[in-house]
């Protein structure tokens, strides 16, 4: 017997999906995106206005044109390095996702190093380090398993309380037809 899955149709979600409207569950992560894109060109004028009174403008603008190139030679090393090690993993059989999440902070930290500034700077610095790109990698990997797993559990508990279980067993059988076209000559 099939439950009635009730639909907002304001917000368009389903009650079977979650007990929270999306809403609920995207607005804190615009509201974060939303301060970072007003706080950090705002911290970023403000170190470059300090620092261009410590040294001077031009030293400042050298400094920075000095980081981007830098950046861009060290990202060049480390992505034909992650490269390398994507496609052994690969050679091997293996699945290299935590390689392919280093390749990803690898394209951020190029794009961090390229926008002027000494806050995104240094981040992009950062996430060059190999230590901790690796940890940062292995830290959102934990946090997207767990969050998977409580989904899992989720929709399993949802799913069991509503009768909508699916079992897949070894002795399942599918009956059908086909037609070979090798044969007709």
């Amino acid at each position: 017997m099939a439950k009635k899955v009730e639909t907002d149709k304001k917000h368009g979600y389903s009650s079977l999906n979650s007990n929270l409207s999306p809403q609920l569950t995207c607005m804190p992560i615009f509201r974060i995106l939303f301060l970072l894109f007003l706080s950090i060109p705002i911290l970023e004028i403000y170190l470059l206005l300090e620092v261009s009174d410590s040294i001077g403008p031009l030293p400042t603008v050298a400094l920075v044109v000095l980081t981007a190139v830098v950046g861009v030679w060290l990202i060049r090393l480390q992505g034909f390095a992650t490269l390398a090690k994507a496609q052994q993993s690969l050679a091997q059989g293996e699945m290299p996702a935590t390689t392919m999440f280093e390749g990803i902070l690898l394209f951020i930290a190029g794009a961090l190093l390229l926008t002027p500034g000494f806050f995104t700077d240094s981040i992009g610095f950062l996430f060059l380090i190999p230590v901790s790109r690796q940890w940062i990698v292995r830290t959102v990997l934990k946090k997207a398993i767990a969050n998977s797993s409580q989904f899992n559990a989720h929709f399993q508990q949802s799913s069991s309380k509503t009768g909508n279980t699916y079992q897949s067993s070894s002795t399942e059988v599918i009956e059908g037809e086909f037609i070979s076209h090798d044969d007709k000559k």
